[in-house]
């Protein structure tokens, strides 16, 4: 052997010497399971099988990528599936969604936030007194909840402390449906609403949110603390959202209490489109008009004045935009 050959030996493979393929694995065996709880990079799965149900704990694997995966997502799972104690799983793939609920940090941050994937509905939990509701904070809510394509509810609780009428009459011209709770009270009329569902709770802290959830599931062990006497605020007491099967079947996803909900990532139009009423209308709107009530020839300006639509729906409807532009701790 000569001296080159020798030193060929030992030099490094040289980089991409291996032609590269786009074929990947196709998982023939993999199981789909339902992602119930994310805790710093490890996901809680439910998978269903042939021999019932089994809680299973599971990493992402390489192949997902940069997308993230949720609660609520369903995905496509390989591995050791026995749920036993120290296994774990690899989730390959995430399905379709039906639904995102997104949210920004704040109004200035353009990245978007998944929340929940594949939620119907999005339960805003608000206080009637003790905090007192903070409507701009709902108003933000309800805005992402149809920006989604979820529908939305409304759940005032501590309805001993305060009338719920003030808060009924401002919500009643966009047809957001609302129920009112006390604690220890009947159920049933929420329960009904969540039934068959996968609905989404939100609210910030101090509302009784860990409180309804802790009653509606027995055994859910959701932390509950007081509202600060000074500051008129909740602790956070939930820190990361977790899907909850309901006896009456369903599902609730808890979420971690907030305080401001931002929607950077909301466009105008997405949010018109859950009014089909005034949805038809704005067909006559100028080329990039925001339908806002400062917006020169819109369409619903018309439509109000030749009474085609309630004017109260319409300036509830602009009320919704303009939360996208509020600061939303309020």
């Amino acid at each position: 052997m000569s001296r080159w050959d020798e030193d060929a030996q030992y030099d490094r493979p040289r980089r991409r010497t291996r032609p590269r393929t786009k074929e990947r694995p196709a998982h023939d065996d993999a199981s789909t399971a339902l992602v119930t709880t994310v805790d710093r990079g490890r996901f809680t799965l439910l998978v269903t099988g042939e021999d019932g149900e089994r809680v299973v704990t599971a990493m992402k694997s390489r192949s997902v990528g940069r997308k993230g995966v949720v609660v609520g997502d369903s995905v496509r799972v390989v591995g050791d599936r026995t749920g036993a104690e120290g296994t774990l799983a690899r989730i390959v793939e995430v399905e379709e969604r039906r639904t995102v609920l997104r949210r920004s940090a704040d109004d200035d941050d353009p990245v978007e936030r998944v929340v929940v994937a594949n939620a119907d509905q999005l339960v805003v939990v608000t206080a009637l007194a003790d905090p007192p509701p903070r409507t701009r904070l709902v108003d933000r809510c309800v805005v992402a909840a149809l920006d989604a394509g979820m529908d939305a509810l409304l759940c005032l609780t501590k309805v001993d402390l305060a009338s719920p009428d003030a808060l009924l009459a401002w919500y009643r011209p966009l047809g957001v449906e609302a129920v009112a709770v006390r604690r220890g009270g009947d159920l049933d009329p929420l329960r009904q609403r969540l039934r068959g569902r996968v609905s989404v709770l939100v609210g910030h802290s101090g509302v009784g949110k860990s409180t309804l959830v802790n009653a509606l599931v027995p055994g859910a062990d959701r932390g509950t603390a007081v509202v600060n006497a000074v500051t008129g605020r909740g602790r956070h007491t939930s820190t990361s959202a977790v899907a909850l099967r309901l006896d009456s079947s369903g599902w609730i996803v808890d979420t971690p209490g907030i305080r401001s909900f931002g929607l950077a990532h909301v466009d105008a139009d997405r949010v018109l489109r859950a009014f089909p009423d005034l949805d038809a209308e704005s067909a006559g709107c100028p080329r990039g008009c925001g339908h806002g009530a400062a917006d020169p020839e819109c369409a619903l300006d018309t439509a109000v004045a030749e009474e085609r639509v309630d004017p109260e729906r319409v300036a509830s409807f602009r009320r919704l935009l303009a939360s996208r532009d509020l600061e939303s701790s309020d």
